[in-house]
């Protein structure tokens, strides 16, 4: 079992950066698939970038260029580098960790890109 805690969230205006984090708890954090994930008011879960065990990534077409995923396994910990954040990228952004079948998320951290 793994759990997940996201921090690093926060107002910021158009043109900002932000750095999400997200720690997990439990062994074994380096086979584990890890994602950020994003929902935006009244909207539904997207995919925003992933990174495998392995360090592939994929991003979504609406953040590449902008966005870098990364993961220190050494500090359990997987990062979302966000620049040039736009007010479309307002959203609750969640962690995700996944290993064959199994999926755990964290609870999610709020980003607001407003002037």
């Amino acid at each position: 079992q793994v759990q997940l805690v996201e921090s690093g969230g926060g107002l910021v205006q158009p043109g900002g950066s932000l750095r999400l984090s997200c720690a997990a708890s439990g062994a074994n954090f380096r086979f584990y698939a890890m994602g950020w994930y994003r929902q935006p008011p009244g909207k539904q879960v997207d995919l925003v970038a992933d990174i495998s065990s392995r360090g592939t990534t994929t991003y979504a077409d609406s953040v590449k260029g902008r966005f870098t995923i990364s993961r220190d396994n050494g500090k359990n910990t997987v990062y979302l580098q966000m620049n040039s954040l736009k007010p479309d990228d307002t959203a609750v952004y969640y962690c995700s960790a996944t290993w064959g079948s199994s999926r755990h998320w964290g609870q999610g951290t709020q980003v607001t890109v407003s002037s």
